[in-house]
This record gives structure tokens, sequence and C-alpha cells, in this order.
């Protein structure tokens, strides 16, 4: 329940964080060719970043020619849930020393496939809110 008995409360940057480092599996959004693409891509939190890893594609693709994105996770259960948004600029890990960094994570892919490449988000904004469930008040109650 929330801290403060309100339906949505707005998370600390520290609360966010927190979070986030507590799921798996979560979006990207960006650009490609003009036109919003959104992947589910299973991540680690490391060092208040967001990593993943992909094959060649568009995810690959898509962050090195637009490289500004938005990374989403969330998570709910039956009485509360919570979403984070991760406004920032995707790198490619490129030198020996960010990949052996990167590989301290030990993010495993999940699905069979050859994930040679480490994109991290370097977050510009990290914005979250966690949301009480309940009933939706009466008409009347919000016009007295």
């Amino acid at each position: 329940m929330s801290k403060t008995g309100q339906p949505v409360t707005i998370l600390s940057a520290s609360e966010s964080w927190d979070l986030l480092a507590s799921v798996a599996l979560g979006r990207l959004v960006t650009s490609v060719e003009g036109q919003p693409e959104i992947f589910p891509v299973n991540f680690v939190v490391q060092h208040r970043t967001v990593l993943f890893r992909t094959a060649e594609g568009t995810k690959l693709v898509s962050t090195a020619i637009n490289n500004r994105v938005l990374f989403e996770a969330d998570d709910h259960n039956a009485a509360e849930g919570w979403s984070v948004i991760v406004q920032g600029t995707a790198w490619l890990v490129c030198t020996n020393e960010e990949i052996e960094e990167a590989e301290r994570a030990q993010l495993l892919p999940w699905t069979a496939t050859l994930k040679q490449h480490y994109v991290r988000v370097l977050p510009v904004s990290v914005t979250g809110r966690r949301f009480r469930f309940g009933p939706e008040p009466s008409r009347e109650s919000t016009f007295a």
C-alpha cells in the first residue's frame, strides 16, 4: 500500500532504481526509420544504468542510429503496482574494459540465440510511480 494512502505515489530515483533491479524483463522504446518501436528485453541494473544484450538486428541498428531511448519496466501484485521509466542514451559497449564490466553482470540471454552485443542505457532522467489498486471513487464525491 502507498505510504501516503494516495492511489498514485511518485517514487524517488533511489526507489525507482531499487524496483528496476528487482525485475528482469523490461521494454526498450526507440525510433526506427521515424517510427516508434518497442522491444521486450531481459536486463540488469548495473551502476545505475540499464544493461541488456542483443544480436545483430533492429535493436542494435536503431540504438546506433538514434541512441535516444526510453526504457520501461513494471510489476504488480493484487494490491499495487509500479512503473519506472528511464529516459536516456543507449551506447554499444565496445572497449575490452567495458565488455569485462558488462560480463560481470552475468546477464544471460533468455532465448537460445547468440547475443554478442551489450547495450548500456545511460540515464538522463528516471521517473517512477507506485499505484495502489482499489475501486473507482463515486462520481458524486469528486464534485462535492
